[in-house]
């Protein structure tokens, strides 16, 4: 080895162990790809990474937190670093097409059959997650500590992360000292995006039920309409962002659905609200949750309602907080490998992570302090396509392209792979290389 340019020969090592490891991660891609999994049914999923991390040398254990997969490479002293990956798909029917996109169907936890689809690139970054075993494992001269790979079920529900964690995560494996992760955007494929402090948002999904005393359309008087109180909650919502939060605060309040009743002339007895929160500041945050249920409590006794409301949190996550200072490490780690000119500064953004569990210990319900987590984003868009895409920076080109959730949208380019592999891979050895 050419000691007097060490990072030169990792990162040619790097690249070469990517291409070496390529082929076999883009089958296990479109393999996971074509049978999709829903949250907490990631059962072929975990299996198929599980088979893999073993084969690679790694001590493996399956059925954490529910279909989670648990792998530590153990390699003298050192510090431990715990790389994530999620695994499950969501409701979606898949009009990518491409050669492998999922036919698939699975009931639900209503028990409705829905169609399935990885419209989230979490068989990508489980994959990669795959690779970047792959790479570590033939590099094992290179680097000193504890690799932990985390490949977590539940992402979509919020679900996963914490039920890895309450199954004993820190306490059966391993206490890490770094958390890694990374998801895919739009953004041009072969590129990162970096943020530290708060990146993505808290959120909370609530469902909420007001009752009322239905009868007929005819003889309102002899009632207690709960559609008007639910119109008069709807309305007063609106105001928490406009008059009790501070202008320089970052909160969205949203009713996305509002069901009462089967007919025209017939007063219901109840309605059902379910209202998004998100925000970036976790104190905020629970203060816009007390404000959302003081109005409907007063407005269901304004409206006379006979009985309290009933509030029901369907999902929760907290804000994700990047570390600044392992933001810093991190990126340095990728400008040398991928160039500087690859890199771009990452917008803040509204979307939710359960992510951040693993690095909170309060609300993760791990003991002792929190542990710095970063989480970055790579690019999965066509550079052709990407290139002839209107607007100028990505927030504007983001406007005009396929967004993860759509049917359409599709981020296993291969420079995409390769990209998660590497930077999997880099982000460790930021932490794991002598």
């Amino acid at each position: 080895m050419n000691h007097q340019h060490p990072h030169l020969d990792i990162r040619a090592a790097v690249e070469s162990q990517v291409e070496s490891t390529f082929e076999r991660v883009q089958d296990l891609y479109q393999a996971i790809h074509c049978q999709p999994e829903l949250p907490f049914q990631e059962h072929r999923t975990s299996a198929l990474l599980a088979e893999a991390l073993e084969t690679l040398g790694f001590e493996v254990t399956r059925g954490v937190g529910g279909t989670g997969v648990v792998a530590l490479m153990r390699n003298g002293e050192g510090p431990t670093v715990m790389l994530r990956g999620d695994m499950d798909a969501l409701p979606i029917e898949e009009q990518t097409g491409v050669e492998f996109a999922s036919r698939e169907t699975a009931e639900n936890a209503e028990g409705k059959r829905v169609p399935v689809m990885h419209a989230c690139g979490h068989d990508l970054h489980s994959s990669c997650l795959v690779g970047a075993a792959s790479v570590l494992a033939d590099l094992k001269a290179q680097w000193q500590g504890t690799l932990m790979l985390v490949a977590q079920p539940a992402e979509e529900i919020f679900g996963g992360a914490r039920a890895m964690l309450d199954d004993g995560l820190y306490e059966r494996f391993a206490r890490p000292d770094i958390v890694l992760g990374q998801h895919n955007m739009p953004a041009m494929a072969g590129t990162l995006g970096h943020l530290a402090g708060n990146a993505m948002a808290a959120a909370t999904t609530l469902r909420v039920t007001i009752h009322g005393d239905g009868g007929h359309g005819s003889m309102p008087a002899y009632t207690v309409d709960p559609v008007v109180i639910a119109a008069y909650v709807v309305t007063r919502l609106q105001t928490i962002v406009a008059r009790e939060v501070p202008p320089e605060e970052t909160v969205v309040v949203t009713v996305g659905k509002l069901h009462a009743g089967t007919q025209g002339n017939i007063i219901p007895h109840t309605a059902e609200l379910e209202i998004n929160v998100r925000s970036f500041d976790n104190a905020l945050h629970r203060r816009v949750l007390e404000a959302i249920e003081r109005i409907v409590r007063a407005e269901c006794e304004a409206g006379r309602s006979p009985r309290d409301p009933e509030f029901h949190t369907l999902t929760e996550t907290i804000s994700l907080h990047n570390d600044e200072e392992a933001v810093e490490r991190v990126r340095r780690a990728h400008a040398e490998y991928f160039g500087e000119s690859q890199l771009f500064a990452m917008p803040r953004l509204n979307g939710s992570e359960d992510f951040p569990y693993f690095g909170n210990a309060m609300a993760g319900g791990f003991g002792g302090d929190d542990i710095p987590c970063v989480y970055w984003f790579i690019g999965a868009t066509p550079e052709a396509r990407w290139r002839e895409t209107p607007g100028e920076g990505i927030s504007e080109k983001m406007r005009h392209l396929e967004m993860p959730h759509s049917p359409y949208y599709f981020p296993g380019q291969e420079a995409t792979i390769r990209t998660g592999i590497a930077a999997l891979t880099t982000g460790a050895l930021a932490y794991l290389a002598p």
